[in-house]
């Protein structure tokens, strides 16, 4: 075991003090991360094309093969996502009768969405491009094509956003706008068919040379090999590593993650029955540890985190003192170190322990893990909360918040076990009203966390400005709580809170009480919706607001974080840049 001996402030300011160099150093990495995911995904494709044809076709009449476990994805239509600017999703209003549950209750009414009566068939690229109209759209994602001419009127971004998907491959567009979206639950009874697989002449004829040594033809060739390519040894191996210990009654794993942990953690443990899962979420990548376990131990985990050396410790009780020869087998994806967003999502069941009241329409409600979990949630990432309603799933994204504002040292998110959500309760909302009228001890379906707000982007910041409407105040909440605990660096701290009326405030007194205890922090309310008796600043958000608040000081540094209703969001940014802030200086969290 090992414990905590250096001043949290002081590895924290470190830490976003560390020299270009660290920072080109992980770049490289993220760099051939994304080399060796393309030179996998060739060899993949490679394989595919070789044996695609000869899978049996039947698999396409098995339902189960439609579930595709989701991707990991930043939601981009959340208040949760964090987006580079420019990349706003727009929303319209949807017709009455075509909200989720109706589109659910139509996909159940028996009626033929795909225009085929029941039939699945192979869709060729020529094809796909002839359904490209309003009321005979085609599109494939991963592989699949979908009628999707009945979901026009039920798609949440529009038509016009829905025609860009018409008649082509949209994955990658998909990806970018809502990959976390259950799309394969969402439009199973659109599915067409499955795309069919065009060959490459030239690796064709490779095949064809290789299947000649094959009795019938019948074996599937291994893939072309590959010549081993050169690899640059990097100035600093930024690639985490891990050992291993035991003794009569545990078994410890030692991550080191080469690089200081920020004071929110950067761990997540999974343990359920015999498979232990061991993730590092560091900036943009993501460590994985996967294995089987050699032996029965006890359900439950536990984590120390050196923050200032870089070391997360999980111990595993074992359920008998044996004596282990290795930790377990490696599953796929043991060891490795990738992109976060390529790394899929994870789901785990927790249990609702309690609900609280923070306002007329809006509640706090506690989550609490498994014993075999434990979630570090790093400032500025999100979860997912799924749940099947009328047999469809639904998943949504919420940034976690701590107990309070400014917690006791002992309540922080450190602890690991337990998730607080700041949720509004929309009366015609399909999950919120789910979630308002769930009991205590549910369960519910948590996933990742997931985002890519990262430390580097506070790096040498003196003046942070939060500009928040309604449940957009989510991601700042934690913000703040770093910015004052943990940056000395960041001198300034201001919040210009939007809301419709003072009741709508989320932790109101809690931030006045920070406001006249902290000195570097400051809070504006501006109501939309006044009372008579309302003194603050009333309207909606203008450049001459904005003007006044956003200060810039000389030999600083800025930093504007926007979050709220797309709306807002759009606003707010078009205003900060006529203020010539630039786009480093201007991040958001997207509504």
């Amino acid at each position: 075991m090992f414990s905590e001996t250096t001043d949290r402030k002081s590895y924290i300011t470190g830490m976003l003090k560390e020299d270009d160099e660290d920072f080109e150093e992980e770049d490289e990495e993220e760099n051939r991360a994304a080399n060796r995911g393309n030179i996998s995904a060739v060899l993949s494709v490679i394989s595919s094309v070789v044996s695609g044809f000869l899978r049996n076709w039947i698999c396409l009449k098995a339902s189960e093969m439609l579930n595709v476990p989701s991707q990991s994805f930043p939601a981009a239509g959340s208040q949760q996502r964090v987006a580079p600017t420019g990349q706003s999703r727009n929303k319209v209003a949807l017709k009455p009768g075509h909200s989720l549950l109706d589109w659910i209750r139509l996909t159940k009414s028996g009626r033929d969405l795909t225009g085929l009566r029941g039939r699945l068939i192979e869709v060729t690229e020529e094809e796909l491009k002839k359904h490209n109209t309003r009321n005979d759209c085609w599109t494939c994602i991963r592989g699949m094509v979908y009628n999707v001419s009945a979901y026009m009127d039920f798609h949440p971004g529009g038509e016009e956003e829905l025609m860009r998907a018409a008649g082509i491959d949209s994955t990658d567009l998909f990806d970018q706008v809502h990959r976390w979206v259950n799309y394969e639950s969402m439009l199973k009874e659109c599915l067409v068919g499955r795309m069919a697989v065009k060959p490459n002449p030239a690796l064709q004829a490779q095949t064809e040379k290789t299947e000649s040594t094959h009795m019938n033809g019948l074996s599937v060739p291994s893939p072309l090999r590959q010549e081993p390519l050169p690899t640059p040894l990097p100035a600093k191996d930024h690639r985490p590593r891990y050992d291993w210990f035991q003794t009569d009654g545990t078994v410890n794993i030692v991550v080191h993650t080469k690089r200081k942990i920020p004071s929110a953690g950067c761990a997540v443990v999974d343990l359920q029955d015999d498979i232990l899962q061991v993730e590092m979420l560091l900036g943009k990548m993501s460590y994985l540890l996967y294995w089987r376990l050699s032996s029965e131990v006890q359900g439950r985990v536990d984590v120390q985190t050196a923050h200032s050396v870089g070391k997360v410790q999980v111990c595993l009780h074992k359920s008998v003192k044996d004596k282990w020869t290795k930790v377990g087998q490696p599953l796929e994806h043991h060891d490795t170190f990738i992109q976060c967003k390529d790394r899929e999502l994870f789901y785990r069941e927790c249990v609702l322990v309690s609900k609280t009241d923070i306002t007329h329409d809006t509640q706090v409600l506690r989550l609490q893990l498994p014993p075999g979990s434990y979630m570090q949630v790093p400032v500025g990432r999100h979860v997912y909360l799924k749940t099947s309603l009328q047999g469809t799933d639904v998943v949504k994204p919420y940034t976690p918040v701590d107990q309070k504002l400014i917690p006791p040292s002992q309540c922080s998110a450190e602890m690991g076990s337990d998730l607080h959500l700041m949720i509004k309760i929309y009366p015609d909302g399909l999950l919120t009203s789910h979630l308002a009228n769930l009991p205590i001890g549910s369960s519910l379906s948590v996933g990742g966390p997931e985002g890519s707000f990262t430390m580097r982007i506070l790096r040498d910041v003196t003046h942070l400005y939060m500009l928040a409407a309604g449940t957009g105040f989510t991601p700042m909440a934690r913000l703040i709580r770093l910015a004052l605990q943990d940056l000395t660096s960041i001198r300034k701290t201001k919040l210009m809170f939007f809301n419709r009326q003072e009741r709508d405030i989320l932790w109101c007194s809690q931030l006045d009480e920070l406001c006249s205890k902290e000195e570097r922090f400051e809070v504006e309310y501006v109501l939309s919706e006044p009372t008579d008796s309302w003194e603050g600043r009333r309207g909606r958000i203008d450049a001459c607001m904005l003007q006044n608040f956003l200060e810039r000081p000389e030999d600083s540094k800025c930093l504007v974080c926007v979050c709220g209703p797309t709306g807002f969001t759009e606003l707010a940014v078009q205003l900060v840049r006529q203020l010539d802030f630039s786009e480093e200086e201007i991040q958001i969290f997207q509504g």
